[in-house]
């Protein structure tokens, strides 16, 4: 029984979480740092990398869509992100779908939490994007169709 792996796609960092085999917890996993915003290939074989060691069957990646509905610059880098994801794991052999999912006020939740735990303000950005995938990951277990 494989995972759900969850990606929150951002200009400098992707955090990463990932659903138990039963899928239905979603814990942070890590924070994939880069130097530039356009150097993804570290990116992309580190993502096959946690997807193969942790038996991952399905990639949810955060779409941040504006709050009228609306694809932004940000929401269409994501698209972008997506397709050079699913040639990197064609290419390495991996029959994983990736699938886009609204992930409005994930990081605004993220930061909330990382508050209420007591977490300073200069210590948060280290969590941050690894708990915003983790939202991301449980708002798709919980709201997706069934035949996930």
């Amino acid at each position: 029984m494989g995972r759900i792996l969850g990606l929150d796609f951002g200009s400098k960092t992707t955090g990463t979480a990932l659903s138990d085999p039963l899928k239905t917890i979603a814990s942070p996993f890590e924070t994939i740092k880069r130097d530039k915003e356009g150097k993804l290939r570290p990116t992309l074989r580190r993502i096959v990398e946690i997807a193969v060691q942790n038996d991952v069957e399905l990639i949810v990646l955060g779409e941040p869509l504006n709050m009228d509905d609306t694809r932004g610059e940000r929401a269409e880098k994501s698209a972008e992100f997506k397709k050079m994801l699913e040639h990197r794991l064609e290419m390495d052999g991996l029959n994983i779908p990736v699938v886009l999912w609204d992930e409005r006020l994930s990081t605004v939740g993220a930061d909330e939490i990382l508050e209420e735990s007591g977490i300073v303000s200069s210590e948060r950005k280290q969590y941050i994007d690894k708990i915003a995938a983790a939202l991301i990951l449980e708002d798709y277990m919980n709201n997706s169709s069934p035949s996930r």
